[in-house]
């Protein structure tokens, strides 16, 4: 079977990616395309990477564009996706690249985005530990999917296999990412230009008001095995100090990641609780010890690539992850959820191997 696929917002980084990607689908036809401003350009126009699809013209987002298809994703900023969840409620299956659906808290999404709160969709992370299963589980047959955000999926694929088998204490977590510029969308932003991005590392987003902390802390709530629905996971006993720095680099995420040994845990049980996690997963690597990733290993794969230290002299461990946000973060992670969902193999269209140099 042939999928009929519509992709909103395909004219930014994330519709430009998952374009990308399906392009090399054997099972799906990318049929419709959709964006605001740029409505009646060619598609090539705006991703001329994506040689393969350039018959395709960009069209209105609007309910009529996007029915009558058997996957529609919608990769639109926070705020924008959310109306179309009624809209679309005879498509089969609807993948949201944005925020609007990824929160179980109305108290959280208040105080982290605001405006209408829309219903939590199934969190498109399938190697996340929940509650001592793999969110993978929940993934297959569903119908509406919330993509991650690239950040906290990041930190939380990093630290969920210590909170799960109680390894490390999660009330101290602090994690701090360089992060590529293509994360923040393709809008024109003074902070992004290459002016002011070359030959600087600029932090933002400082003192725990980063949108992606309560979904990172949503996760390993459910990591805990707790219950998913907290509206304050801070009160379960999860707390992160989160803090991202914009480095010159159009992709990748480096995330290091901390948090105290929990009492009696030795090296060995640390190490066990990451091995035992990720020892059969395709796209979550844990590399050997002493070894590190860097970003350009993962440029253009679906990995994300993993370090695990021990620092026993400041009573932490040490976790760090590189990912390309795009595709693992974004992207990737929601083809690799797709297919899951469809009863696909899932690594169809997704590669392990990176771009280099």
């Amino acid at each position: 079977m042939t999928y009929s696929v519509a992709v909103s917002g395909a004219s930014g980084y994330a519709g430009g990616e998952i374009l990308r990607i399906l392009a090399a689908h054997p099972d799906v036809e990318i049929r419709t395309v959709t964006a605001h401003s740029s409505a009646g350009q060619p598609l090539i126009q705006h991703q001329p990477h994506v040689r393969s699809l350039a018959h395709l013209t960009l069209q209105e987002t609007t309910a009529d564009t996007l029915a009558g298809h058997d996957i529609v994703f919608l990769a639109l900023p926070h705020g924008q996706s959310g109306k179309y969840t009624d809209i679309l409620a005879s498509t089969p299956l609807v993948i949201d690249a944005g925020a609007d659906h990824r929160l179980e808290s109305v108290s959280e999404w208040d105080r982290f985005y605001g405006g209408d709160f829309f219903e939590p969709w199934v969190y498109g992370v399938p190697e996340l530990l929940v509650g001592g299963a793999k969110q993978r589980e929940r993934l297959v047959g569903a119908s509406r999917i919330a993509a991650p955000g690239c950040n906290a999926s990041t930190v939380s694929l990093s630290l969920a296999p210590g909170v799960a088998a109680g390894v490390i204490d999660p009330s101290d977590i602090v994690a701090v990412l360089a992060v590529g510029p293509s994360g923040a969308g393709k809008s024109l932003k003074t902070n992004l230009l290459a002016s002011e991005v070359l030959g600087s590392a600029n932090p933002y987003a400082v003192g725990g008001s980063h949108r992606h902390i309560p979904e990172i802390r949503q996760a390993l709530v459910a990591a805990r095995g707790a219950s998913h629905s907290s509206a304050e996971a801070a009160d379960q006993g999860v707390r992160i100090s989160f803090t991202p720095v914009i480095v010159p680099m159009a992709r990748g995420i480096l995330a290091t990641s901390t948090a105290p040994i929990a009492d009696g845990v030795t090296d060995a049980d640390i190490r066990d609780a990451w091995e035992a996690a990720y020892a059969d997963e395709t796209f979550v690597q844990l590399l050997p010890p002493g070894v590190f990733p860097r970003t350009a290993d993962v440029v253009g794969a679906n990995t994300a690539l993993m370090g695990l230290a021990v620092d026993r002299a400041a009573g932490r461990v040490v976790v760090v992850t590189a990912v390309d946000n795009l595709v693992k973060g974004t992207a990737g992670a929601a083809i690799q959820s797709m297919n899951i969902a469809l009863g696909l193999p899932e690594p169809t269209a997704l590669t392990v191997n990176g771009v280099a140099p």
